[in-house]
């Protein structure tokens, strides 16, 4: 039993964790460097992808827009610019368009100029997949460090959330289970022991029936 918890625990727990890190909010120091609209095809990894502008065609085929920035070390990291919708993840974001315009105009700044971009998901390069940034803000460098407040809101009520489940179900066990099972082991013990003491009787009864026959016969038959 050990083993089979091992080995479907293991996998649910990774399942969890690519689930909470693909959809909890991260945030990259770069630079912005301009700003760009495509015309996508969205194929078999449509899941990877956000709604069209609220109230626009919800046609797999439409116009993207990303945002071309680089790291402090100068690697590229291309974001899209979707809005989420009332979909998900629960961002409910709706002002894409705003969000171009916030990148174009940090882009034109002289100077390096640095922002922290809220994003959500990942950059996979095989299936052209891409990191869909919720906003965008200057912040004083690329070596600043911002403390992820939210991430740290979440894991705490879902530790909380675990922690009273597990205590309520704890209870629950221990005042209506435990009795419940206890009572069964006690009928199976009494049935035992009946069975047990019937068993004796019934042998005692069938022993002095047969003793008495014997001596019948004898008295009888000699």
């Amino acid at each position: 039993m050990k083993v089979i918890k091992w080995i479907v625990g293991i996998p649910l727990l990774l399942i969890v964790l690519a689930f909470a890190h693909y959809t909890l909010p991260s945030r990259d120091i770069v630079r912005i460097v301009g700003t760009d609209v495509k015309r996508m095809d969205i194929g078999s990894s449509s899941w990877f992808w956000a709604a069209p502008d609220a109230g626009t065609n919800t046609s797999w085929t439409r116009d993207v827009r990303f945002i071309n920035t680089v790291w402090p070390d100068g690697k590229p990291r291309v974001y899209r610019n979707e809005d989420t919708d009332w979909g998900w993840p629960p961002y409910f974001k709706f002002d894409s368009s705003n969000i171009t315009a916030q990148a174009q105009d940090l882009a034109k700044k002289p100077g390096d100029v640095w922002v922290a971009v809220t994003h959500y998901g990942w950059r996979i390069k095989l299936f052209t997949i891409f990191p869909n940034a919720i906003s965008i803000r200057q912040v004083a460098g690329p070596d600043v460090f911002l403390i992820p407040w939210f991430n740290i809101l979440f894991f705490v009520v879902v530790a909380a959330i675990l922690f009273i489940a597990v205590r309520a179900i704890s209870v629950f066990k221990r005042m209506r289970v435990d009795p419940i099972v206890d009572g069964i082991d006690d009928f199976i013990d009494d049935v035992g022991e009946n069975a047990g003491q019937t068993h004796s009787r019934v042998k005692k009864n069938v022993t002095s029936a047969t003793s008495g026959f014997r001596r019948w016969l004898k008295r009888w038959f000699g």
